[in-house]
């Protein structure tokens, strides 16, 4: 199936097909909470770009019930010229959900989307720093110049909570005051699809905590538990930005992202004995395969320690 380029307008398409049921589909999502904000917006950006996929060849005229499966594998084939395989997949997901929302609510009939053979990802192993480079952040952090007591602590806290807790950065950005009880060490999350669970982040979390509290003064309660500068919820772009700072300032790669703490936090308490199930509800991860990917890291150490240790390596 050939294809004319969709003409464009500052970045946006000038027109889009079927997109009254893809808002409809949207505004439901996020209003029962199934999909967080940005989800919803990736969603959308997928579904619009497949609806003028649809439309360049001047054959569709926005309505779904006409979608079929060769449709389907033809933007798959299309797209993988372009696009790498996990933009491919994500775009595929975004269709499947829209699908399915469709069909059970009469929309279509059919599932042109069932047996869809999509390309095989490159099983990549996630980046995430060592306990040795950690400890070297976390010192780091509380010697930076410039930066007022409160400040410091604050960074603290969010740098420990990360990693003591193996938390999303959206996650340590939605704790309020009460989620965190620092009498246990326990702090309650709101995950993906609003699944609520509760785990543990530590001591050394715990006490930056503390600190913070004690030097902004005023009990977090039922606000926000880290704040801006200027006040209010922080903003994981902030967060992220004070990462890229630190990691500057303790020489080490300013790639690393909020999330590679996650991995650390993972890989760490599995290299040091921790079930793998247990790292799985520490995560919140829906799948234990998911949560499988860092036994794959472990392994990499026990395979350089045997290397170095045993006498026939």
């Amino acid at each position: 199936m050939s294809r004319r380029p969709v003409q464009e307008e500052d970045g946006e398409p000038t027109d889009w097909p079927g997109s009254a049921l893809v808002s409809d589909f949207l505004t439901r999502q996020l209003a029962g909470r199934r999909l967080a904000a940005r989800s919803c917006l990736t969603y959308g950006r997928s579904l619009k770009g497949f609806a003028l996929w649809m439309k360049s060849d001047g054959g569709w005229d926005g309505d779904w019930s006409k979608l079929t499966a060769r449709h389907l594998r033809d933007f798959v084939i299309e797209r993988q010229a372009t696009h790498n395989r996990r933009s491919v997949h994500n775009q595929v997901s975004a269709l499947r959900a829209f699908l399915s929302d469709l069909r059970e609510r009469g929309g279509i009939t059919t599932t042109p989307a069932a047996g869809l053979v999509l390309p095989k990802l490159p099983r990549s192993l996630p980046k995430f720093l060592t306990e040795a480079q950690t400890d070297t952040l976390m010192d780091s952090a509380e010697a930076t110049e410039g930066d007022s007591p409160q400040t410091l602590a604050r960074d603290m806290a969010i740098l420990e909570l990360l990693y003591g807790g193996g938390l999303r950065v959206s996650e340590l950005c939605g704790i309020s005051g009460g989620d965190l009880d620092l009498g246990s060490g326990l702090v309650r999350l709101m995950g993906k699809g609003s699944k609520e669970r509760v785990v543990p982040v530590g001591d050394s979390a715990v006490k930056a905590v503390q600190t913070y509290l004690a030097l902004r003064g005023v009990p977090a309660r039922g606000g926000a538990l880290l704040l801006a500068a200027r006040g209010g919820r922080l903003h994981p772009r902030a967060v992220q930005l004070m990462l890229k700072k630190k990691l500057l300032l303790a020489g080490l790669p300013a790639d690393l992202t909020p999330h590679k703490l996650r991995h650390a936090c993972a890989t760490h308490l599995l290299s040091n004995g921790a079930d793998l199930r247990l790292v799985q509800e520490q995560l919140g991860h829906a799948s234990l395969s998911t949560t499988q990917i860092y036994t794959h890291l472990s392994v990499a150490k026990l395979r350089e320690v045997h290397r170095k240790s045993h006498p026939r390596a």
